[in-house]
């Protein structure tokens, strides 16, 4: 039963994502999705496409491992391809999560001293 919730999760947020901007349109069947897909990207229709992609992506993998481990996993990974350790915990402090979060993250990443 989680995994179904989990891929309901994932396929129903692009789903819903294209239902709004399409309501938001104002037009009807093709000419609608085709606008929407448009408005959704740079590049157009398959901009579009990309974008949804990628927040399916996005939600599949927040439902299967939570926020935390997510921006954890991201900010390790731009450590370790040389980002400086200054400007990834400046970042951090001006990202719109909680306190707790932030110095969760602040100390997987080493930020301790800076700050």
């Amino acid at each position: 039963m989680d995994e179904f919730f989990r891929k309901a999760a994932a396929i129903g947020l692009p789903a819903i994502i294209l239902l709004i901007t399409m309501a938001s349109t104002g037009l009807a069947g093709a000419a609608a999705i085709t606008a929407a897909l448009a408005m959704l990207g740079p590049g157009g229709m398959v901009g579009g496409v990309i974008l949804l992609g990628i927040v399916g992506l996005a939600a599949d993998m927040l439902s299967k491992y939570g926020l935390q481990a997510l921006l954890i996993g991201i900010y390790q990974q731009r450590r370790s391809n040389g980002e400086s350790l200054g400007k990834l915990c400046n970042e951090i402090k001006n990202l719109p999560i909680s306190r707790e979060l932030k110095l969760i993250i602040r100390n997987e990443i080493g930020c301790q001293g800076l700050l």
